[in-house]
């Protein structure tokens, strides 16, 4: 056998390994549960909308969650295929994230190499935030996914600027925008990295071929990485023999801007739409603050220990990088500053959005790590998971948030199920709520769960997700005998804490038979 191809093979498995490791576990890890916690208010979203035909769902669009739109499309046909369990709506996140994680380390051999690529993904996998939104029907992960993917592909083209290179850059970007318009801020970084290639070449953005974060070893004799893992060199990853001079000059920036086109074309309706349906969409979010900054690490990582261990890890790893933490630097800091200045004017400033700056908090961390022997590294990414732990077994008890606020629409649906008779009615109250008590009951009862009495236009017929209900309560309440109220928060009464005409006209004809509370609701059996 030709020993120089026993050695390339040799390189491309172990190259391999770099990226095939983190994206397994982290699939183990969000794997694990994955259908444990009932599916939380956004996820009745999801499933309300995913469920509906797809004019349904265009017309939904126009009247409330535009900007997810696209995500709904996208589950409306994976709904179809594999059903609406929590496993199945969640099973797309949970992918998402094992492939975000896998490019992660990809990215960070590229940008670090490869012991620092593959420590970072490994630390993505074991993160709290990662199974969090890895298990949530929403399109968080997905975004995720597709800021690493567009950043990497970038980093490809940048090196060699072929228009083959970036029409794959333009297809990630413009799928960014469709699934996260907030994700979009990621561009900030891009541009600062695309203008400072243009101007003086990739070696001053931190792009040049030979990964420095892995030197140490090389030099020293240093323990060697994982599996005989190369201690430098991104060849040994991706297959490829970097270039000597990479991109420079300003067709770099016209390439660029020409591939961000697609993107604007296909956003622009979004957040035409998005924009006018703000206030109604965003009417609980409050402006942001100076200690929401302060309190963003715990909060991202759903854990306040992991959050700090990152950050210290992610600021050493970027002094020990130097001019290479530019780009992942950038990816973190730009977004995160221009949603904060943007939240103190407007309501956006919501921690979730952000969930796709992590991974290139954990290049940075897996460069620092990259600096010490392979076996204390491993140590620290199993502390971050053991630190981790309580938060991970919370999360998969509620997706709510506090979790100390758990809101059990599971046990409301039994309660009813368990003492339903022919002919009963269900009325919630509030109606508009946001906990959407509602569609709580109907994803977990389904077609036996009693007539909804009040409703004249449900919440297909009127593209929202929200029905309305008659403005003469008491008359459609007329020849009902026996109606279940259903109230958010826990109440000793809860007729009385039903307002307004539906209030009055269930207390004229009803009394109360007995009362259940569940964490977050409240369930009343009315008889006449």
């Amino acid at each position: 056998m030709n020993p120089p191809a026993e050695s390339e093979r040799s390189r491309d498995r172990r190259g391999r390994l770099v990226w095939a490791a983190p994206g397994l576990l982290t699939l183990v890890v969000t794997l694990a549960g994955i259908g444990h916690a009932q599916p939380w208010r956004d996820e009745l979203a999801t499933w309300s909308a995913a469920t509906r035909t797809v004019p349904d769902l265009v017309r939904l669009a126009g009247t409330i969650d535009a900007a997810t739109g696209p995500y709904y499309l996208l589950m409306h046909g994976w709904t179809a295929l594999f059903g609406t369990s929590p496993t199945a709506l969640r099973l797309p996140s949970a992918l998402a994230m094992a492939g975000a994680a896998a490019l992660t380390a990809r990215l960070g051999a590229r940008l670090a190499g490869p012991r620092a690529g593959l420590l970072a993904g490994l630390l993505l996998a074991v993160l709290p935030v990662t199974s969090r939104y890895g298990q949530e029907a929403r399109p968080y992960a997905l975004a995720t996914l597709l800021a690493v993917l567009a950043t990497l592909l970038l980093v490809g083209a940048l090196h060699r600027p072929t228009w083959r290179r970036f029409a794959g850059y333009a297809v990630a970007v413009a799928a960014l925008g469709l699934l996260h318009l907030i994700a979009l801020t990621l561009l900030a970084a891009h541009a600062l990295v695309v203008l400072l290639v243009a101007a003086r070449g990739p070696a001053a953005a931190g792009l040049d071929p030979t990964p420095p974060a892995d030197e140490a070893q090389a030099r020293t004799g240093e323990a060697a990485p994982a599996a005989g893992l190369p201690a430098d060199g991104t060849q040994a990853v991706t297959g490829e023999t970097a270039p000597a001079a990479g991109a420079r000059g300003p067709g770099v920036v016209w390439r660029w801007l020409v591939a961000l086109l697609p993107a604007a074309v296909l956003v622009a309706p979004l957040v035409l739409a998005a924009g006018g349906q703000r206030g109604r969409q965003l009417d609980w979010v409050r402006l942001a603050r100076v200690d929401d900054l302060a309190a963003l690490p715990g909060a991202l990582a759903q854990s306040g220990v992991v959050g700090g261990l990152l950050v210290g890890l992610a600021a050493l790893g970027a002094g020990r990088l130097g001019r290479r933490a530019l780009l992942p630097g950038a990816a973190v800091l730009l977004p995160v500053l221009l949603l904060f200045a943007a939240g103190t004017a407007v309501p956006l400033w919501v921690t979730r959005y952000l969930v796709f700056t992590v991974p290139f908090a954990c290049l940075l961390a897996g460069a620092a790590l990259a600096g010490v022997r392979l076996a204390p590294a491993l140590a620290v990414v199993t502390l971050a998971g053991l630190l981790g732990l309580p938060d991970q077994a919370a999360l998969r008890r509620t997706h709510e948030w506090p979790r100390s606020a758990p809101v059990d629409y599971a046990g409301v649906a039994r309660i009813v199920a368990d003492h339903e008779q022919p002919g009963d009615a269900v009325v919630y109250s509030p109606r508009d709520s946001w906990l959407f008590p509602d569609l709580g009951l109907a994803y977990h009862l389904g077609a036996r769960r009693p007539r909804d009495v009040l409703v004249v236009r449900d919440q297909r017929r009127r593209a929202d997700l929200w029905a309305a209900e008659c403005d003469r309560p008491a008359e459609c309440l007329a020849g009902v005998d026996r109606v279940w109220l259903v109230v958010t928060g826990r109440r000793a009464d809860p007729l009385a804490a039903v307002p307004g005409a539906k209030g009055d006209a269930l207390r004229d004809a009803f009394t109360v038979r007995q009362v259940w509370a569940r964490p977050g609701l409240t369930v009343a059996l009315l008889s006449r």
